[in-house]
């Protein structure tokens, strides 16, 4: 009979089939190890080593010899991008500075694989509700009538803007080639992406013509060279890019994603021999884009469809932030000229203080590191309700919600509180709290000279989350 391992796996409800290893009777992924002596691989935390193998294993880590390989293009710059734990803004930019010493691309690939998973400093999900849970009620009180009170102040211009343009007609009808992928929720919400960036003036209308190779016969030639270069930020399979290059006429693409994706969109636009396509597969927050030698002297736009969390603040800085220093404007004068950017956030919840893009607007708002990260909590409710009808209604009694009966709430804690409330409550607060992340966010963007507004670009039944932020500037910015 076949030696098979002795391990039972309950959900197949049947043993191993792995052989197990010489003098055991399992195999090698279910010998019982001593946890002195095995740790998770600092490079990649799905497999273990012997801690007295550790040192030679980072040498020969094949996980890392990837991350390596990425960290040698010309437009990588390690931490470029991520901020710092200090309220100043303008003291951000350098990196790692303060980065925590490590074997090199250790960083890189934990958050590449699971960027909450704090390895080296950021908060998860898991710290941030045991922290909201040993909060008093007295204190989540407070908390919860600051936010209401600040949403009430400076949130009052967040509009509805579903835009269906015209020239995605092609799409939206599903006239485009079956071979693409089609799911229509993704379509709805990279046309109104794009048909409100040509409602504020980004994009030009291509009357509904789909761009193939060197067609440009919906208009002359200089109509579509005047189209600006397109930076995708967290592309993934790049659709998004797809709509926009049938639809408006882009020539120049550069799409920038840290992972490898099948069934991506460049198969379909390399067929268009008018269009120039160029993956940058790094993290957003190594991204120079300065350095981008294809990209130097040319207007972009820069969009991303559902930047989670952090990445929206490094996108923004990515784009901006250097060009706002007075020391180095001479030195990035000559580099790409942001015409104008479209960026769908969401998973605030992921957010972190330290990549946060303006701190001080929060801290001038009396939010503190802690309150923020609570604030970011609470946003994982918003996606949790029924969103199959409206909840303005919901909205507006949590704007009223008075919450003095916390503090006779002693034997359940907080955690008691929250589950007597109702699922449409805590979506409306989960709500508050994203629009005052995105809010801060805008202020920012304007603070650095673009003109721009943020708004819910479809409505919470095809997506809660639907927050747009859009902006302009004037190409020399």
């Amino acid at each position: 009979m076949e030696l098979r391992c002795k391990f039972w796996l309950p959900k197949k409800n049947r043993f191993c089939a792995s052989i197990p290893l010489n003098n055991s009777s399992f195999c090698g992924n279910h010998t019982t190890r001593s946890d002195a002596q095995w740790i998770a691989c600092p490079i990649d935390p799905s497999h273990t080593v012997l801690k007295g193998n550790l040192d030679g294993h980072l040498k020969r880590c094949p996980l890392l010899k990837r991350v390596q390989s990425l960290s040698l293009q010309p437009f990588y710059q390690k931490g470029i991008n991520a901020g710092t734990d200090d309220d100043d803004e303008e003291e951000e930019g350098e990196g790692n500075k303060k980065g925590i010493s490590r074997p090199m691309g250790v960083k890189d690939f934990v958050r590449l694989n699971n960027p909450s998973s704090g390895p080296w400093g950021s908060i998860t999900s898991e710290m941030k509700r045991n922290a909201v849970y040993s909060l008093t009620t007295i204190k989540l009180s407070e908390l919860i009538g600051k936010i209401q009170f600040i949403h009430s102040s400076i949130c009052k211009d967040i509009q509805d803007s579903y835009k269906i343009p015209e020239a995605c007609g092609v799409w939206t009808n599903k006239e485009v080639d079956g071979k693409l992928p089609f799911q229509e929720k993704h379509v709805l919400q990279q046309a109104s992406i794009l048909g409100n960036l040509e409602e504020f003036g980004v994009l030009k209308n291509s009357v509904g013509h789909i761009y193939r190779d060197n067609d440009v016969s919906a208009g002359s030639s200089s109509d579509v060279s005047s189209v600006p270069a397109v930076v995708e930020f967290g592309a993934g399979r790049g659709y998004l890019t797809q709509m926009l290059a049938d639809c408006y006429g882009i020539r120049n693409v550069f799409l920038v994603e840290r992972k490898s994706y099948k069934l991506k969109a460049d198969r379909s636009l390399r067929q268009n021999e008018s269009l120039i396509l160029e993956r940058l597969r790094i993290d957003i927050e190594d991204l120079n884009l300065n350095a981008v030698e294809p990209l130097q002297g040319i207007p972009y736009l820069a969009i991303g469809k559902h930047l989670c969390g952090p990445a929206t603040d490094m996108t923004l800085r990515c784009c901006l932030a250097k060009k706002c220093k007075e020391d180095n404007v001479a030195q990035y004068s000559a580099g790409p000229n942001l015409r104008g950017l479209g960026i769908a956030t969401c998973c605030h919840h992921l957010c972190q203080w330290k990549h946060y893009i303006n701190k001080r607007y929060l801290s001038n708002l009396g939010i503190t590191k802690e309150d923020f990260h609570t604030i970011t909590w609470f946003t994982s409710w918003a996606v949790d309700a029924d969103h199959s009808s409206d909840l303005s209604d919901g909205i507006e009694r949590a704007s009223d919600l008075q919450i003095t009966e916390m503090e006779d709430c002693s034997k359940g804690g907080v955690e008691s509180i929250f589950r007597d409330w109702m699922a449409v409550e805590r979506a409306a607060l989960g709500f508050m709290c994203k629009d005052i992340i995105d809010m801060g966010r805008l202020v920012w963007i304007k603070d650095h000279g673009l003109e721009a507004r943020v708004v819910k670009y479809v409505p919470s039944r095809i997506s809660p989350e639907n927050h747009l932020l859009i902006a302009k500037g004037d190409g020399n910015l």
